[in-house]
């Protein structure tokens, strides 16, 4: 009878603890992905809608095209990019990186960095340009050319009725509006493989030769975060019709020495012209209320045949439905708490946004594919909020499709390190697709996005732990951990190590010649050539004698009045104004990363209890609420978590449509949805070392999961 209680006593803890994952069934991913469908019903600038697939986005307004891209210029713009679409303008003066270099004393040694000066003019003009050029296009305007009965343009304030809606199951939007009393139903998707989008309208006003589609190529306007769009420019820039057919027209787009093509396609009788320079109309003809049609981009004119909207509709719908049903999912609909249900929406707004604006080739920009910030180029240190939730979501493949940009860029970051005096690899920060320097005087000095690439190859690793994945990806491993050893130097007492200065870390408030230590930069250096010696062992070579010095003479972070200080060359961390604000990285040393020897659990939790009452949270980024939530995990604390994942405040602001809203600047930023991706994983999952489901969450609440993997 004893061992009959003893064993109901098991059965019953197991149910509890499966409860807390699987409520007895699979979760019906439709329904919850579909209750969180986005409607407008009015010309809301900052709800545009994007359809996309990961290496080609085009943003809508609520007619379902690019209708009123002026209207939408300070909100969520009405992007067409992708990610072969770059543009540099002519190089009249000749200019060099090397002009741009100013010398900073490293440990005796003179190390040149890219920067901005602001004089002499050479110098400005010099790093302006490599600031400027590439930058990302804005590849052209596919909208409405809505004419009322009299035959003038139809203006927001006429359209009446609106009704949009994206069904994020199927990747699709369906438009509904009227003009002067007459319907027009729109829907609109874009093609899973390819750069193109495809629209079906049905409207009686076809029939009356009111309905058009206009297509406008801009010229791009350099600029550090906007749409892209110059109109003003005509004679700079070449658009013609190179093909034309019955049911189909080919561009091409010339811009200095880039060019590239447009195929549009349609169904049913409809007649093609220029307008005026760049802005072409395709108007339907006949008696139909009912038409088609496509646009294709391409920087070659090898176009194949295009299929009819209905094929490439039902396309999109496999492709979608194959991404909903396969990796993780999350569900919170059995929990009370009203919280559950904008957690879960912004977990799903953020899995449809990263799954067509960063999962591409390369490294995305913060914007995705929508409209450009710092001219469309990616930021390496944020490669890390944008991917590694791939892997945690069982989706490591869309996580790998990126990884070889670093050997794309692998010469030129070994150029960067031997140029400043080190062995290995140094990998950029703000870079293009080729990995050029972008010159900053803030970016450049940054150090903390030298291990992403040991840590996206331990996730690869940890998916498939044999011997193909080292092969594949140990050069970049070893080359990052030999920079990593090198750049760290021993203090004057022999015995430990100093990272800085010039250094800039994480948390950007800090001073570049006067910053060392900062702790989570010396986590990650202590994380990243661990892994990396890891990875040694694998392949049955010895331990690296230079990474393991460094490792060994790693110090504990600095702390004062039992928390830990922003940097060891900071003790005014938290007397310092200046230094409650921006990233509050000391967290991340225990959030992002796991368990260190250098990380005491005790002072960590002081610090974290300060952090989060006294920081200055409306100078922070909004991948810093997931940050902080993944230390308050680490540290038992999950009610902080949710707190903080759902802090009201703006930087923390997620729009009707899932984006990430920061300030006028910064409309969408794609950083933060990835971050409550990888943080919710941890919530659910667990992480090394403590794989207990659910532990992310409030006991009372009940979350259901499948398919997540633990973080580190």
């Amino acid at each position: 009878m004893k061992r009959i209680f003893l064993f109901l006593i098991v059965l019953t803890a197991v149910c509890m603890i499966s409860s807390s994952i699987v409520s007895g069934q699979k979760i019906d991913r439709q329904s919850l992905v579909r209750r969180h469908d986005v409607e407008n019903n009015s010309f809301d600038t900052l709800s545009s809608l994007s359809v996309g697939n990961g290496q080609f986005a085009f943003t809508v307004d609520a007619t379902g095209l690019q209708t009123f891209p002026g209207l939408y210029k300070n909100g969520v713009c009405l992007g067409t990019q992708s990610e072969w679409g770059w543009h540099s303008f002519p190089d009249t003066a000749g200019f060099r990186i090397e002009e741009t270099f100013q010398y900073f004393d490293s440990y005796g040694k003179k190390v040149p960095y890219a920067v901005q000066w602001s004089e002499p003019p050479r110098k400005i003009e010099a790093s302006d340009y490599f600031r400027i050029n590439p930058h990302r296009l804005h590849l052209g305007i596919i909208g409405f050319e809505l004419l009322k009965n009299e035959q003038s343009p139809a203006e927001p304030k006429d359209f009446q009725a609106i009704s949009q809606k994206l069904i994020l199951w199927e990747g699709l939007i369906k438009s509904e509006f009227e003009i002067e009393n007459e319907k027009i139903r729109v829907e609109t998707v874009c093609d899973g493989e390819k750069d193109r989008i495809a629209a079906s309208i049905v409207s009686e006003r076809i029939k009356s030769g009111k309905v058009g589609i206009k297509i406008r190529f801009p010229y791009p306007t350099g600029g550090f975060a906007d749409d892209g769009i110059s109109w003003d420019n005509d004679k700079k820039h070449h658009s013609e019709i190179v093909e034309k057919n019955d049911d189909s027209a080919v561009f091409v787009h010339k811009i200095d020495t880039t060019v590239y093509f447009v195929k549009v396609s349609w169904t049913g009788k409809a007649e093609i012209q220029e307008k005026e320079p760049h802005f072409f109309i395709l108007k339907p003809s006949g008696n139909s209320a009912e038409f088609s049609f496509s646009a294709e981009f391409s920087p070659k004119n090898n176009f194949t045949e295009t299929p009819d909207f209905s094929i490439i509709k039902s396309q999109t719908a496999a492709f979608w439905k194959k991404y909903w049903t396969t990796g993780g999912v999350v569900d919170f609909s059995e929990t009370a708490d009203p919280r559950a249900f904008e957690l879960e929406r912004r977990v799903v707004l953020s899995q449809y946004l990263e799954r067509i604006q960063c999962a591409g080739n390369f490294p995305p920009q913060e914007t995705g594919l929508t409209y450009n910030s710092w001219y469309g180029k990616p930021h390496l240190e944020m490669h890390w909020w944008h991917s590694v939730h791939w892997a945690y979501w069982n989706r490591t493949e869309l996580l790998e499709k990126s990884l070889n940009y670093y050997n794309i860029i692998f010469e030129k970051a070994e150029k960067k390190a031997e140029t400043q005096g080190y062995k290995g690899v140094r990998w950029q920060k703000m870079t293009d697709h080729s990995g050029n320097d972008s010159p900053s005087g803030v970016g450049e000095f940054l150090i903390w996005q030298q291990p992403h690439i040991i840590y996206f190859a331990e996730l690869c690793y940890r998916e498939k732990p044999d011997k193909t994945t080292l092969e594949k990806y140990a050069h970049l491993v070893f080359a990052t951990a030999d920079f990593m050893a090198d750049y760290a130097r021993s203090d004057s007492t022999g015995t430990k190590i100093r990272l800085g200065p010039p250094l800039i870390p994480a948390q950007e408030s800090l001073e570049r010649e006067k910053t060392f230590n900062p702790p989570f930069e010396l986590a990650y250096w202590h994380w990243g050539l661990s892994v990396a010696q890891q990875w040694r062992k694998r392949m049955g070579l010895n331990p690296d004698k230079n990474w393991q010095n460094i490792i060994d003479k790693i110090p504990p972070f600095a702390q004062k009045d039992g928390l830990y200080l922003a940097a060891e060359s900071a003790p005014d961390s938290y007397s310092n104004p200046k230094y409650i604000s921006d990233h509050p990285m000391v967290l991340g040393a225990f959030g992002m990363l796991p368990d260190t020897a250098n990380v005491d659990p005790v002072v960590m939790n002081s610090t974290f209890d300060y952090v989060k009452k006294d920081w200055n949270w409306s100078k922070t980024w909004g991948w810093d609420y997931p940050m902080a939530a993944m230390c308050a995990v680490r540290l038992k604390k999950p009610e902080d978590a949710i707190e903080l994942l759902l802090m009201d405040v703006q930087k923390n602001t997620y729009l009707k449509n899932g984006h990430n809203y920061q300030d006028s600047r910064l409309r969408i930023y794609l950083p933060g949805n990835g971050g409550i991706l990888t943080t919710v994983a941890m919530m659910c999952a667990g992480y090394s070392g403590n794989n207990h489901s659910n532990r992310g969450f409030p006991k009372e609440w009940k979350v259901s999961w499948e398919n997540l993997n633990p973080v580190f």
